[in-house]
């Protein structure tokens, strides 16, 4: 006995809702699959699967704060050595909606990277205390005041013209340590920085984006530099308590 049309009607589309979460579930898990493989192959498989997890704790820190602010966000998305995003189907409709989304990442991945350093001092685990350095200096790494970075979506609170000073910072890494990344970087910050020069504070568009109190600022540049100024003095320890074991 057949179906009525309706009932066909709506068995297929509830198919097909969940055939799109699964599909979600796939697109997020499959290429953290192939990124811990990627990893693996160089670092080990343990470290690449600490690695990928603190990479998708920062991403789930912009996945929740989007979803906090009612935007529609795709679940994330990663590529081997370049790193991971989540698509902002809807974008922010402030400049503080922005800066929320942005530093919440980094917020999740300094915590990520904090309970792998206590749990390396418990258990007294190089492995885990390489974990932790590398989600301290990743998380830094992305606080540079230059959009993609979550840094330059930050800053902007201030002035999108805080990017320029992103510039120089990126030149210096790449000259410190040069990478094909820092090359692709550059060429996506490359139409932000010209934005940044060309901002007019006073167009409309840009006055109804950009109307955030003074207090709110002040705000969001507070912990914009309390967070890079502990994720450096983290870097910068951990490195040297790593010391040992990378001469070892």
């Amino acid at each position: 006995m057949t179906s009525p049309p309706d009932a066909c009607g709506v068995k297929t589309l509830l198919f097909l809702l969940s055939a799109l979460k699964l599909g979600k579930v796939l697109t997020t898990g499959g290429t953290m699959v192939l990124s811990v493989f990627a990893y693996a192959l160089i670092f080990g498989w343990w470290y690449a699967v600490g690695f990928v997890l603190l990479i998708f704790v920062h991403e789930m820190g912009h996945y929740v704060a989007a979803r906090r602010r009612r935007l529609e966000v795709g679940a994330p998305t990663f590529i081997p050595f370049v790193g991971a995003w989540i698509e902002l189907k809807q974008l922010p409709h402030d400049v503080e909606t922005e800066a929320y989304v942005g530093i919440a990442g980094p917020l999740a991945g300094t915590l990520g990277a904090l309970g792998c350093y206590f749990l390396a001092r418990d258990l007294d685990s190089s492995l885990l205390l390489a974990l932790a350095y590398a989600g301290f200096f990743i998380n830094l790494f992305n606080l540079i005041p230059l959009s993609p970075f979550d840094g330059g979506r930050i800053t902007a609170i201030i002035s999108p013209r805080v990017w320029l000073l992103g510039v120089p910072i990126l030149v210096a890494l790449f000259f410190y340590r040069p990478s094909p990344l820092l090359i692709l970087v550059a060429i996506l910050a490359a139409p932000q920085v010209w934005k940044a020069i060309k901002h007019d504070p006073d167009t409309p568009e840009n006055a109804r984006y950009y109307d955030v109190p003074l207090e709110t600022r002040l705000q969001y540049g507070f912990f914009y530099l309390a967070l890079a100024g502990f994720l450096a003095i983290m870097a910068h320890d951990v490195h040297e308590m790593l010391g040992p074991a990378l001469r070892g």
